[in-house]
């Protein structure tokens, strides 16, 4: 039975660093060739970073991007190496390509045929599909090439199998959301019985704006059994052997197959692959958003982070977070008490600073917002204090940390929520103010769920207690608390979920989730008419199956209400 040995290269790519991209891979190259791989997989566009966007309008982009992998070839010796980068043909056609290097030399090149265009894609406004099948011949094995969505849609896979292929490699940019890793699995295992295939998927890993790409590259054999699993969200190179049958009967393709690599004299084989940890649905989405804050703030080129620390649980997890991306003495809180801040709110913010060691400033507010209001006096006279005067201290909160930021180059993080995100339950220009809203996309509910995870984590519980057991409340008002506005956290994230993840009317809301039709209605509203907040608030890291802007572009300007 022949053998095919495979590396599969989860890189951290940076989008546009051409040439710092092209040194990962090379070492990769390097690296794959020190363990006598047969055959290397790096992932989707892995030369120009994904996803580019409009840098692909750019001639010069295209051209620079090809000139990259043109000096990659001459590395690619006694195997082949899949890399993904932008190709275009003499008509101008853009493709999302992979190239196979062999022999010193780029042998020939697949193009993407399924190109997606929902969610956080729109592959269609940069590239034309492939339509043609590459099929190589590497150790007497044939190995079929696929990028991403290639796998994920059965017709590519139906063809390569019927050509005899044995295996499929896939080059993959998938993004992170909650169990993404489980839905593969599910999905590839599926795939390699449907065709007898065996499949080598290689995901990319690390932040990229909004989004995070977690890895978890994997080698299936053709019988769904999954044989080797890289890290999750993190750099990792898997090797493995995979053994491979030889199909009863060999297909024909439209293409001829390839011959890239002949046999190979015999080598030691390798110990199977040591079985990976697969982190628990808390912990994941933990380091996910650890480590798309940790890109963010490095491929931006921001050493130092700042943030408001009120005592609450979303300033709490924020810190967590931050500390454990970048290390403590990177990190900046600041405490700005108000005549409405409590002094255990206070007490929790300094004590959550010092288990951390972080640098913490306090910075009163009342002040300018006694001048705020004496301004106004003449204005607001007569007239009680309420929603305007709440979101004064919150603006006046968000001018002192951008001006931390721009006196010291620190990066502003903003802490809200999903839940209040959704409900327009924030103050813009005021906490939503920002480079870099960190759990924007974590629903309340989960938000306590990172703390408890991270306090059990150790060494020792950085969040206070009390911080998991008072009842979460802005202090923006005397006595406020977050439920005289909202429903119970439980019940409003049940809501969200259904309405803007699953896109389910407020009827089937109603009916399936046996939710008071009162309070699904307030709920919606809410969320309908917040949608001028977040189109102005900073991006946030992507971590559920829709997340607010690129995943969910609802017009702002909107008198549709479903029944």
């Amino acid at each position: 039975m022949p053998t095919v040995r495979l590396a599969l290269a989860q890189l951290n790519v940076t989008v546009g660093d051409l040439d710092g991209n092209r040194r990962l891979i090379e070492q990769a190259i390097r690296r794959a060739q020190a363990w006598q791989a047969d055959l290397l997989v790096v992932p989707e566009l892995s030369i120009c970073g994904y996803p580019p966007e409009d840098l692909l309008l750019k001639p010069q982009f295209i051209e620079d991007n090809r000139q990259a992998l043109s000096r990659l070839a001459p590395f690619a010796t006694n195997m082949v190496a899949l890399v993904g980068f932008v190709d275009q043909d003499q008509r101008g056609q853009t493709y999302n390509a992979a190239a196979v290097l062999a022999n010193g030399r780029h042998v020939t090149t697949y193009r993407k045929q399924c190109l997606p265009n929902y969610g956080v894609f729109d592959e269609p406004r940069y590239f034309t599909a492939g339509s043609q099948a590459v099929i190589l011949s590497i150790r007497d094995v044939r190995v079929g090439v696929t990028i991403c969505e290639d796998l994920w849609e059965p017709q590519p896979s139906r063809v390569l199998a019927a050509a005899g292929a044995q295996v499929v490699a896939n080059l993959s940019a998938s993004p992170y959301h909650v169990r993404k890793l489980q839905a593969r699995q599910a999905l590839f295992r599926g795939r390699a019985r449907a065709h007898g295939l065996a499949i080598a998927y290689c995901n990319l890993v690390g932040g990229q704006d909004e989004l995070v790409f977690d890895g978890a590259s994997m080698v299936i054999d053709s019988s769904g059994k999954t044989i080797g699993l890289a890290a999750q969200c993190r750099v990792d190179l898997l090797i493995a052997d995979l053994p491979v049958e030889v199909p009863r009967r060999l297909g024909r393709s439209r293409s001829p197959v390839i011959p890239v690599l002949g046999r190979r004299r015999e080598r030691p084989p390798l110990a199977r692959p040591a079985p990976q940890r697969v982190l628990g649905p808390v912990e994941e989405v933990y380091e996910a958003l650890a480590l798309g804050l940790k890109d963010y703030a490095r491929k931006n080129r921001f050493s130092t982070v700042v943030l408001g620390l009120s005592g609450g649980i979303d300033s709490a997890v924020t810190a967590c977070l931050a500390v454990d991306a970048l290390g403590a003495e990177q990190v900046v809180g600041v405490v700005m008490p108000s005549r409405f801040s409590s002094q255990e709110t206070q007490d929790d913010a300094r004590q959550l600073a010092g288990a951390f060691g972080i640098r913490c400033h306090t910075l009163t507010i009342e002040p300018m917002f006694e001048a705020y209001l004496k301004v106004l006096e003449s204005i607001f006279a007569n007239r009680p204090m309420e929603l305007a005067e709440q979101n004064l201290q919150a603006r006046i909160r968000g001018s002192l940390l951008m001006a931390l930021s721009n006196k010291f180059g620190w990066l502003v993080l903003a802490t809200g929520n999903k839940s209040e995100m959704a409900t327009g339950y924030t103050t813009l220009y005021g906490d939503m103010a920002g480079g870099l809203a960190v759990i924007k996309d974590v629903p309340k509910t989960l938000v306590y769920q990172l703390a408890r995870w991270r306090n059990a984590r150790g060494p020792a519980a950085p969040i206070p207690s009390s911080i998991l057991t008072r009842a979460p409340t802005a202090e923006l008002a005397p006595n406020q608390r977050d439920q005289d506005t909202l429903p119970a956290y439980e019940t409003l994230d049940r809501i969200i979920t259904a309405y803007v993840e699953e896109d389910r009317s407020l009827r089937d809301i109603v009916r399936q989730q046996g939710i008071d039709p009162s309070t699904a209605r307030q709920v919606i509203t809410m969320i309908d008419r917040s949608e001028y907040k977040r189109r102005q608030g900073p991006p946030g890291i992507k971590i559920t199956p829709k997340a607010f802007g690129r995943d969910r572009r609802m017009p702002i300007t909107n008198q549709y209400r479903a029944p």
